[in-house]
């Protein structure tokens, strides 16, 4: 066969394997939704790369083209490169983290995608095939998302919120936005009656389905590609297509006026999908705000540069903002894609992500090339897509879409460049050496650029397992996975702390291999806060290490220099404080509570830490006078309090403790016979017993348990 063919049928056969990226789920591998996709798609890509090499060897017709969004994607994988050269940590601004799969090595592989993608499609006339090959897969995500519906599939989030096949409804709720109108589009210049009417039904599935994910910042995008596709349509298209445009777009806007309005009527609060979409208001986007506030803070400093890709984790550290106290503990975006890429290159990267959407829809409305439908709809899927941005960060196979389109109005608008149309092709009978080199090529990419992160990514999921041979065969494949360290050292090491404290409170693990563990442990997070300094979360970790392994002095020092790096946050201070209380200093104790509730007053379980602060060393009026400013009462069930009243003999606040846990209907048998303790401790055997009684009448299958502790409660001493 000829060395072009051979190429051919290799860049087409990668680039239309590459919609099936959504379907990857490799359950073998460290968090499967994102790592399978991601490799599976870097694969192709330097796959069709390396024979799309061959190719522009071979014929001119292949070689790049000029246009400005090929200029301005350029620029922006250029600028990238010379912005997580000079991150805060240049390893993982290239590579990013398993979490993610993200960083440069994506940004390169996006921009390489765009090029081949543009060359060969373009060549072959095949765009069209490829996005009806994408609209295809997405009917079985859209299968699998409506068994998930019925309760016939899981939901992997463990929510109410389809995710399909991409484990994160936000995720698949950005993928039924691109193919909305995708759908659209392909329907519109369909001449294929059957196709155009299935087309148009599965354009409708997927924006119904949308609503369903509950991702309230996509059904925004949504309503607003729609309305700005009618207004295109009216403002664009002659006679009774002018008409129906217009009459769509009053009609939506009615519609969603309507819907606000009527947002707290009873239809939509007692429907939750309704509710939750009925729910949008500037007020439920507080915690969104404040992060962008604190990455306005964070560019502030490194407005040109930015912090490199994977950086924003040091904003939220430095900048954090105790409002974010209820939230989850560490965020590493911004949530919304414009200010992640501020933050990550700089005020020129935002720039040049900015120009991605211009020059496309400036293209798309100044060259003769597109049809009017084409412009409408891929202008409609382009802005749905920003405004999707605005409230979310992005994934792969968004990125995948968004490109994509890029590359399809390039391949209409981009014109030959003079130096490679002057440059010879190949002779067909010399073709047998670029394809050899272009095999090793792609050969060479795969393997160092993929196969060992998908080591370590099937290797970390079996250091996490249960081992025959025990903690030693965990420590073991840890101890092998760091010998070399990957991209994903900082996951590893910290997978590393989490199992070295489970090793540590199991019986049937030996003392020795308990301190190796938690040996090996120190010495791993150390490694990484020496390579990577100043990253609170290491530092955390690095505490947590210590306490594992017993050695609460060096704790407590890695917390105190974790809240150096992050003076806002709450969390630092009680970690200290809890250390400090272990290690018997419980008026140190009682100051890193107050300084927790002095950064947070407006949450009631910091006053309840503060309280228990006061508790410990005896000013009983100043934690009472907490307990009522927050809660209106001095007796909360809180842990922390109950600790702290067992702590000074309280017997009878602990109590009361109790008693309020086991009048909650449902009350579980273990708050019954907590409250039996808290009597027994105060010195009360009979009512001790008592309580067990009541117990057992409410949960009499736990008969014999009770029994159990009656007797234990008759036979123990009192202690003093």
């Amino acid at each position: 066969m000829q060395a072009k063919r051979v190429a051919e049928w290799a860049a087409l056969g990668a680039l239309f394997l590459i919609p099936l990226t959504p379907l990857i789920v490799a359950n073998s591998f460290f968090f499967p939704f994102i790592t399978g996709k991601a490799f599976y798609f870097r694969i192709m890509v330097e796959i069709a790369t390396a024979a799309w090499a061959v190719l522009a060897v071979l014929d001119k017709a292949y070689r790049p083209r000029f246009s400005w969004i090929g200029a301005t994607v350029l620029g922006f994988v250029v600028w990238m490169f010379i912005a997580d050269v000079f991150a805060v940590n240049t390893l993982k601004a290239f590579w990013s983290n398993f979490e993610r799969m993200e960083g440069w090595v994506l940004v390169i592989h996006l921009g390489v995608f765009f090029v081949v993608s543009s060359s060969v499609l373009r060549v072959k006339s095949k765009w069209r095939a490829w996005f009806l090959a994408s609209l295809a897969v997405s009917v079985v995500l859209v299968v699998h998302a409506l068994f998930q519906l019925m309760g016939l599939a899981d939901i992997h989030q463990g929510s109410t919120r389809i995710d399909s096949s991409l484990g994160n409804s936000a995720y698949f709720a950005v993928y039924l936005l691109f193919n909305v109108f995708l759908a659209g589009w392909l329907a519109l210049t369909e001449t294929r009656p059957w196709l155009k009417r299935a087309l148009l039904a599965l354009a409708g599935i997927e924006a119904i389905l949308i609503f369903f994910t509950e991702t309230r910042g996509t059904v925004l995008a949504l309503l607003g590609g729609v309305l700005l596709a009618s207004l295109l349509t009216a403002l664009t298209a002659d006679g009774r297509a002018r008409r129906y445009a217009a009459g769509a777009f009053i009609l939506i806007a009615l519609i969603a006026s309507g819907f606000y309005l009527a947002r707290n009527s009873s239809v939509i609060q007692e429907n939750r999908v309704l509710q939750r979409i009925g729910s949008i208001s500037l007020n439920d986007g507080k915690v969104r705000f404040t992060i962008w506030h604190m990455a306005w803070q964070g560019f502030q400093e490194n407005p040109m540069l930015g912090w490199g890709q994977e950086g924003f984790n040091y904003v939220f550290n430095t900048y954090y903002d105790p409002a974010l106290y209820k939230q989850e503990p560490w965020f590493d975006r911004a949530h919304n894609a414009f200010i992640d890429w501020l933050m990550a290159g700089g005020l020129p990267a935002l720039m040049l992500y900015l120009a991605l959407f211009g020059t496309a829809i400036t293209l798309l409305w100044t060259n003769s090339s597109l049809s009017r439908p084409e412009r409408i709809a891929l202008t409609a899927a382009l802005a749905g897509y920003a405004c999707h941005n605005f409230f979310v960060f992005d994934n792969l196979y968004s990125y995948i879409y968004f490109f994509s389109i890029l590359a399809l109005i390039d391949s209409q608008v981009s014109r030959p460049i003079p130096l490679f149309e002057r440059m010879a092709a190949a002779e067909e009978s010399q073709g047998t050496v670029p394809l050899a080199i272009g095999t090793a090529l792609a050969l060479g990419l795969i393997y160092f650029i993929n196969v060992s992160g998908m080591t370590v990514a099937s290797n970390l999921i079996v250091a996490i397992s249960p081992s025959s041979s025990g903690a030693e065969g965990n420590l073991a494949t840890f101890q092998n996975l760091l010998q070399h360290p990957s991209f994903a050292a900082q996951e590893v090491r910290e997978q590393l702390v989490s199992i070295a404290a489970g090793v540590a409170g199991d019986a049937a693990t030996s003392e020795t291999v308990k301190k190796q563990f938690a040996a090996f442990a120190i010495s791993e997070v150390q490694k990484q806060d020496a390579a990577h300094p100043g990253d609170a979360r290491t530092v955390l970790q690095l505490a947590a290490a210590y306490r594992t392994a017993g050695d609460l002095p060096d704790a407590l020092k890695e917390v105190r220099e974790a809240s150096a790096l992050s003076p806002g946050k709450e969390q630092i201070f009680i970690q200290a404080a809890a250390t400090e209380w272990d290690l018997g200093d419980t008026a140190a104790a009682k100051i890193d509570f107050e300084k927790a509730y002095a950064l947070g007053p407006q949450f009631p379980d910091l006053a309840a830490y503060a309280a228990a602060g006061n508790i410990v060393v005896g000013d009983a009026a100043r934690a009472q006078s907490l307990l009522l400013d927050a809660f209106g009462t001095t007796t909360v069930d809180s842990e922390i309090l109950a600790y702290a009243y067992y702590q000074v003999k309280d017997f009878p606040r602990l109590i009361a403790v109790w008693r309020l846990r086991t009048a909650q209907p449902d009350a579980p048998i273990d708050s019954w016979f907590g409250l039996a303790a808290a009597y027994f401790l105060s010195g009360n055997k009979p009512k001790a017993i008592a309580v067990v009684n009541e117990a057992v009448a409410l949960h009499p299958e736990a008969a014999e348990q009770a029994k159990a502790v009656i007797a234990q409660i008759e036979t123990t001493s009192v202690p003093q």
